[in-house]
């Protein structure tokens, strides 16, 4: 018991106290349980915040169990609608939407011959949770604290036990990128950590699991942590770090049900400033002013639409400096200034490591801001993957948090830059055995993205109140979606295979809870000048070769990538090869290219309004199927289709040489090719022909898609070209507008129409902003 109040003392005063002390920055609710019940020795706490929304904390000692969650929670608890009963020695918890019963657990008695060596020494508990009408969602059987040390601190693995039935499937976790087209994480272990060096691309964790059966948990705890979901009959979570179980049941009659909850808990997404809905280009990297420029040109000699740049590392004199290299880009604020009289915005790179040579190193060890081994000593660097770039900044540190963001501000965006890009979030100096300001590596490890990215969040908004936020991060954590921030699957390699494995890791992580993700379209890693490719390419190579040299499908692959990733939130090319832009792969390739950018503007009030409809709602846009189409159970492991908003379904092609592929489409619907408009059954699979200029593209019946006239980036005014509705059933569409840079959305500021259909009558009503639906009106296609 003294370890335990050794740890309770460490936890309240150096972990979860301080880290509560560290910010209401960082997002940690403030809150009494609503009730804490002792099951012999084992403290058990119930803390409601929607009727929906229920969390459980398990620890032996009653302090740890009635403490406030921890990293990524804001929400506030509520007992409205809620009461507590007490059966039979059970406690339980009863909302509308659901119960949760603390099981009565007699006293144990004498420990028979096995369970003396073999049994665990902690008071049971079992939590018991149903649906309104009493039918089993899940059921919590078993709870664990296992002493061990880590980073020299006496703490325990905690992990707890969930049932499981055979028809269960299981959603999120993150990113996690080793499946190559099965979205269910089923029988999987999933190592929630974020971990640059993962062999199949960059893990990052984001411990909510959704599942179909009408429910998530949401663990709490921001250690690495292992999980198991339906293995042997259970789902079974272990953090490396804890003195306590503490995690929330979140329900839903529906998933976006599921998602409101996780919203109400960890706060809303922002709406994006409009032009992130559009094209970012970007390359690893822009080492001039004059090369910047000159692709900027190359965009608008062309006619194509480009709405950022992004200007990537190195751009800086020294690493840690925080400045920009006048001999490279003698004139940061000028070049901006004539960007964004083309109405094209800028981000830049910013990394949280700093050399030892310069200017604010020394300030900055002084003041503690940097992470540190156990001696108190600044960790600088990497051996073990030969990183020599630097130390990283503590912003566990809610000082160097404000610190830094005011250099960068000074810095930095004082030069015009619009946005700001936040790498390294994981952090990628992997901070295990070392200490932060808010504990050790170790215990906090997984949060660090979290309170990374809130730095620019909060300057942002103190600073620039009238300017919409947005940040480029590759890694998050519970709550990170409120930071405005677009994710991206990190620095993946330029091959098929890694092409295809996007498509369900995308999926899993908007399932997680965070709609805006990506990836670098093309691949990062430098591409192979050589191909292993045994079909002939789809596309010429031959007027490619300063790029692409012998990796003669490398073209079709881009290309095929880039189709893709029009269908994704965020369209972004990176990558490290001689060139990235769209001209860049041959003419033919070009061609397709052109077609699809245009296709993506062409979508930009669908797109908008889907932005809009998150920020309400907190549900995803990129949606598993699993989502829309809970009855039907063939969709339960798909994971290289999906839906984009209501209306499309979209089937990448992933594999080289492919002129088609299989597409299933749902039960429960009928659906339209939107190439061809041919019609089909839902409940099927069908052969869909797919040249290399088609991405196989389905429209469900009774959808209303708003479309948008030709522009070449969002700052310029677009008009609605047409509002395209495929008939076969009643339905609503919410159009949205406003002025796409500011946060005047925020209160209600801006231009709403309500789009329905009535099949029956074969006629659209557009009601709202009058000008917005004149436009609406003026332009219904109903498709034949």
């Amino acid at each position: 018991m003294a370890w335990l109040n050794g740890a309770r003392r460490r936890v309240l005063a150096s972990g979860l106290v301080s880290g509560l002390a560290l910010s209401a920055a960082a997002g940690l609710a403030v809150a009494a349980p609503t009730t804490t019940v002792d099951r012999n020795g084992s403290y058990v706490s119930v803390e409601t915040y929607a009727p929906n929304v229920i969390r459980v904390t398990i620890s032996q000692d009653k302090d740890l169990a009635k403490a406030a969650p921890g990293y990524g929670i804001n929400g506030a608890p509520s007992d409205k609608g809620w009461r507590h009963d007490q059966k039979a020695g059970a406690d339980v918890f009863t909302s509308a939407e659901l119960s949760l019963e603390v099981v009565a657990q007699p006293w144990p008695g004498a420990p028979s011959l096995q369970e003396r060596y073999f049994a665990p020494s902690l008071p049971p508990v079992s939590i018991k949770v149903r649906k309104a009408d009493g039918t089993s969602l899940v059921d919590m059987n078993g709870w664990e604290l296992s002493p061990h040390v880590v980073s020299g601190e006496k703490t325990y693995r905690a992990g707890a036990t969930f049932s499981t039935t055979a028809d269960e499937h299981f959603y999120g976790l993150g990113q996690n990128q080793e499946s190559e087209g099965a979205l269910d994480l089923r029988g999987r272990t999933i190592d929630c950590k974020h971990d640059y060096d993962a062999p199949h691309g960059e893990t990052v964790c984001v411990p909510f699991l959704v599942t179909n059966k009408g429910y998530g948990v949401l663990w709490d705890n921001p250690s690495a942590t292992k999980i198991y979901p339906g293995v042997n009959g259970r789902t079974l979570w272990q953090s490396n770090v804890g003195e306590r179980v503490s995690f929330f049941v979140i329900t839903g009659k529906t998933t976006d049900e599921i998602y409101a909850g996780y919203r109400a808990l960890t706060g809303v997404t922002p709406l994006p400033p409009k032009a992130a809905f559009g094209y970012i280009q970007s390359k690893a990297r822009y080492e001039t002013q004059a090369e910047f420029m000159a692709v900027a040109d190359g965009y608008q000699k062309r006619g194509l639409p480009l709405d950022i740049m992004v200007l990537d590392w190195f751009h800086w004199t020294r690493m840690g400096q925080i400045d920009i290299d006048p001999t490279a880009f003698p004139d940061p604020k000028g070049m901006n200034k004539t960007l964004h009289d083309r109405g094209v915005q800028t981000i830049i790179s910013v990394w949280p490591r700093f050399e030892q040579e310069g200017r604010y190193f020394n300030y900055m060890a002084d003041k503690g801001y940097f992470l540190k081994d156990a001696d108190g000593k600044v960790v600088d660097g990497l051996p073990f993957r030969s990183d020599r770039t630097g130390a990283l900044i503590d912003t566990t540190n809610p000082e160097a948090r404000d610190w830094f963001w005011g250099k960068i501000r000074d810095n930095i965006l004082s030069q015009g830059f619009d946005w700001l890009w936040l790498d390294e979030t994981e952090p990628d100096l992997v901070p295990s055995g070392y200490y932060f300001h808010a504990g050790t590596g170790d215990r906090v490890r997984n949060a660090f993205p979290l309170m990374h990215t809130q730095l620019a969040a909060d300057g942002s908004r103190r600073d620039r109140p009238d300017k919409r936020n947005l940040i480029l991060a590759r890694a998050a954590y519970t709550g990170a979606q409120r930071n405005g921030s677009l994710f991206w699957s990190s620095d993946i390699s330029p091959t098929w295979e890694v092409l295809k494995r996007q498509v369900p890791t995308g999926l899993n992580f908007t399932a997680s809870g965070l709609a805006y993700w990506g990836n670098d379209i093309g691949g990062w890693q430098w591409l192979p000048q050589t191909t292993t490719a045994t079909k002939p390419p789809l596309l010429d190579p031959s007027d490619a070769r300063a790029v692409v040299g012998q990796n003669n499908d490398y073209p079709e692959l881009f290309t095929r990538w880039f189709q893709y990733g029009v269908f994704t939130p965020t369209l972004r090319v990176h990558g490290m090869r001689k060139e990235t832009e769209l001209w860049s792969f041959g003419k033919e390739a070009e061609t397709v290219l052109t077609k699809y950018v245009r296709l993506r503007y062409a979508l930009m009030p669908y797109l908008y309004s889907m932005g809009k409809t998150t920020y309400d709602t907190g549900a995803p846009f990129m949606r598993g199927l699993f989502m829309d189409f809970p009855n039907d159970p063939k969709v339960a492991n798909i994971g290289d289709q999906y839906m984009f908003g209501p209306a499309f379904l979209v089937a990448p092609v992933t594999d080289q040489g492919v002129t088609e592929r299989d597409v299933y489409l749902p039960a429960g619907a009928d659906w339209y090719d939107y190439w061809t408009n041919q019609k089909y059954t839902g409940g099927q699979t069908i052969r869909v022909k797919a040249p290399i200029d088609t991405i196989p593209l389905f429209v469900r019946a009774g959808s209303i898609v708003p479309m948008g006239a030709p522009i070449l980036n969002t700052s310029q005014p677009q008009a609605i070209s047409a509002v395209k509705v495929w008939p076969g059933r009643d339905a609503e569409f919410s159009l949205y507008d406003d002025d796409g840079v500011t946060n005047a959305y925020e209160k209600g500021v801006g231009k709403t129409v309500k789009l329905r259909w009535d099949d029956k009558a074969g006629k659209l009503t557009a009601t709202g902003d009058k000008a917005l639906a004149a436009q609406a009106q003026a332009a219904v296609q109903v498709v034949k």
